[in-house]
């Protein structure tokens, strides 16, 4: 299975304590250079424990960087409204045939959608992680809280209220 992953999702997952759900569900992840460069070099640079945690993940073969040049991109990626990291793992994904691409940024994620591509995010892993068993209730329930209570991961209360409750009605159709 071929996932690639963007900043979001990659640096959510990790100040979460997260990042082990990633190779556990889809075995190795992949990233493109700029999304390195962002989590790793300049989360580094400020102490961020996340840019640690990333690193540590590339070390034991859980994370995979791809090397992207910016030169490398078609003009309708490259001229898009976006970001390099976006740029970069929408080219890869594509590239790749991603079977899946982990974007919480919204532009993207259309983008991405348009493009033919499957997509999640951060509370789309988080999910699916429970419906593997991997997380329990009481899990998902804690870290979609710490997500709603944090200001360092930028997904909308709402949207974590509604995913909350959509899997709480589904779990109960379901039993």
């Amino acid at each position: 299975m071929i996932v690639i992953i963007n900043s979001g999702p990659l640096m959510a997952l990790a100040k979460l304590g997260l990042l082990d759900l990633l190779h556990r569900l889809y075995g190795q992840v992949r990233f493109p250079t700029a999304v390195f460069i962002e989590v790793v070099v300049r989360g580094g640079e400020r102490g961020y424990s996340d840019a640690f945690l990333v690193q540590m993940a590339i070390q034991q073969r859980k994370l995979w960087v791809v090397e992207v040049n910016d030169g490398d991109l078609p003009s309708d990626i490259a001229n898009l409204p976006l970001d390099a990291g976006e740029k970069q793992a929408l080219y890869i994904a594509q590239s790749d045939k991603a079977d899946l691409v982990l974007f919480d940024d919204e532009k993207v994620r259309e983008e991405a959608k348009v493009r033919g591509l499957n997509v999640k995010g951060t509370l789309g892993v988080i999910i699916q992680a429970y419906r593997a068993g991997l997380l329990g209730w009481n899990e998902v329930q804690s870290i979609i809280g710490a997500i709603m209570r944090r200001e360092d991961i930028w997904i909308s209360e709402e949207l974590c209220r509604r995913v909350l409750w959509k899997l709480k009605i589904t779990d109960k159709e379901t039993k």
